[in-house]
């Protein structure tokens, strides 16, 4: 088998396993159809508000194994291929970050829920884990930012946005902190965290929206009459 079906097969492997809907698994676990209550979001934060923040954690660590899993075992393909001289460390990169954007896209629009999904949050931060260390140290200082705006506005939204916009610029300052040039050794990095970033963003349009109208929900808050239905965001 030649190194392009390799590739193919691998990306699309990347693909079908982050299409798993823990999320709407647990939920049916306990009765409950995550897609039609709530935020009607099959993440972690959905699952935590109805199910229990217990559940909300499992969710979590579920949906970062999604994007970590199969990048990890990609780079470790690619990187052997690229000490046999087979590819070039540039292609090597560019192959584990497409298995890995892979997962997040499978964990966005899942074939097993109609191409509607989450919104890819935790799994691109399991994508930056198993690509060590390049895009490691960048999506914890990310994932500290997004733990600060959260304990001061309570708006995962919000948190989950403002992270996604800084981490392209955390990618590309981590790179020249070691001395890479960012066009030469790591412009594959900083265009996936601007892809990864702007999909991100892009899926929380809606909360966008309601946090612009002020009808955003905040963690700790009670459920307000008529919320889940006002919600009305299934992705």
């Amino acid at each position: 088998m030649n190194l392009a079906v390799t590739t193919a097969l691998m990306i699309v492997a990347g693909y079908l396993f982050g299409c798993a809907p823990y999320g709407v698994l647990v939920g049916a676990l306990h009765g409950v159809d995550v897609t039609a209550a709530g935020s009607r979001n099959i993440g972690a934060t959905n699952v935590g508000r109805l199910l229990g923040r217990k559940w909300g954690i499992i969710v979590f660590v579920l949906d970062v194994l999604k994007g970590g899993v199969p990048t990890l075992l990609a780079t470790i393909v690619f990187d052997d291929w690229c000490v046999a001289g087979q590819i070039s460390p540039v292609v090597a990169r560019l192959g584990g970050l497409a298995v890995g954007f892979a997962a997040v896209l499978g964990h966005n629009y899942s074939v097993l829920l109609r191409f509607r999904g989450g919104r890819g949050v935790a799994t691109s931060l399991g994508v930056c884990l198993g690509f060590f260390p390049d895009l490691t140290v960048p999506a914890l200082v990310a994932f500290a930012v997004w733990g600060v705006v959260v304990a001061v506005s309570r708006y995962v939204s919000l948190a989950s946005v403002t992270a996604a916009g800084v981490f392209p610029f955390l990618v590309a300052g981590w790179s020249l902190a070691r001395g890479r040039r960012l066009i030469q050794d790591d412009c594959p990095l900083v265009a996936f965290a601007v892809l990864v970033g702007l999909l991100v963003i892009y899926r929380h349009r809606a909360n966008l929206r309601r946090l612009a109208a002020g009808t955003e929900h905040k963690i700790g808050a009670r459920e307000e009459a008529g919320w889940a239905s006002a919600s009305g965001d299934r992705a």
